[in-house]
């Protein structure tokens, strides 16, 4: 099967933990749960891309063992192809989830395990699956030389591009310049822009920067607020969708990322890919979980022609 999306990113094994707060240097806390599943952005973006109707292969690299075969077992599940590399001499990456119990917002630790070690040889050697496809989406989670080389390679082939910059890192110019998308949010665009996001006029602000940095276009995720579009010529409010309550947000963005990268594999054009990306995630902050969260394809269309 040809895969029209090519992601690069991490898997890790989540361990989540929910509590009233985070505990203090030295102090034990009782929680209020606890789970074990499969996370990891660019895992997530996978998920999330194939489940809403995306050929998807995701390139990352996993260890011999439990959580490695966690990780394969996802994937076949969710339909993804996995072009992983199996690294016997480091364990699969894992991450803490704190899940604040009243308000399902959340802050997370990550250890990226053998995926820390995704080089831009390792991107080389995917050259030809890279060159095939519509969309290739990366994150930050994995070393920048390898998400910089994928999105070169990806440029150089005239495959869209999006960077989710995520966690948040200083780039440089050379990397920005072969981004066709960007997807920072709030704190993400701060850091990347120096300006603070916290209404339309500064997410724009931001936008206009990164914009003077050579990305193509820039979509700034804001939560409740929903997202703010430049496409280096005008800006675009795209409203939140509610699908239900809100049971946390962890892969909110993550859901976002991978519908967007559904819908411009497909052709939909600007507007109509942004509502199906911000469906996608209206629908997974319902749920718990990340890569559990995130809703079939039938789902995301449902919601959309309830919006009318």
């Amino acid at each position: 099967m040809q895969n029209d999306i090519i992601i690069l990113g991490v898997f890790m094994a989540d361990t989540t933990y929910r509590a009233p707060r985070l505990p203090k240097m030295g102090e034990t806390l009782r929680g209020d749960g606890f789970s074990l599943g499969p996370g990891g952005k660019g895992s997530n973006q996978a998920v999330a891309a194939a489940k809403t109707g995306g050929k998807v292969g995701f390139i990352t690299r996993i260890g011999a063992d439990t959580f490695g075969q966690m990780a394969q077992d996802i994937w076949r599940d969710a339909g993804v192809t996995s072009l992983a590399i199996t690294d016997a001499t480091h364990p699969t990456g894992a991450a803490c989830v704190f899940i604040d119990s009243s308000s399902g917002d959340n802050a997370i630790i990550i250890a990226p395990g053998s995926a820390g070690a995704l080089s831009a040889d390792d991107m080389a050697s995917y050259s030809a699956e890279i060159g095939k496809a519509k969309v290739f989406l990366t994150q930050l989670e994995q070393p920048l030389e390898a998400a910089e080389a994928g999105l070169r390679i990806a440029r150089e082939a005239g495959v869209i591009t999006i960077l989710n910059p995520a966690p948040a890192a200083e780039l440089s110019d050379q990397m920005l310049v072969l981004c066709d998308w960007i997807t920072p949010n709030e704190s993400e665009a701060e850091l990347l822009t120096g300006i603070a996001v916290t209404d339309l006029a500064s997410a724009t602000a931001a936008a206009e920067a990164l914009l003077a940095r050579g990305v193509g276009g820039v979509i700034v995720t804001l939560g409740a607020m929903g997202a703010l579009l430049h496409d280096g010529t005008a800006t675009t409010h795209i409203p939140a969708i509610k699908a239900g309550e809100v049971a946390e947000t962890t892969g909110a963005g993550d859901a976002f990322n991978g519908g967007f990268a559904t819908a411009l594999a497909a052709g939909m054009q600007l507007p109509e890919a942004l509502r199906f990306a911000t469906a996608t995630a209206a629908i997974s902050v319902t749920r718990a979980g990340a890569a559990a969260s995130m809703p079939m394809q039938a789902e995301v269309e449902a919601l959309l022609a309830a919006q009318g």
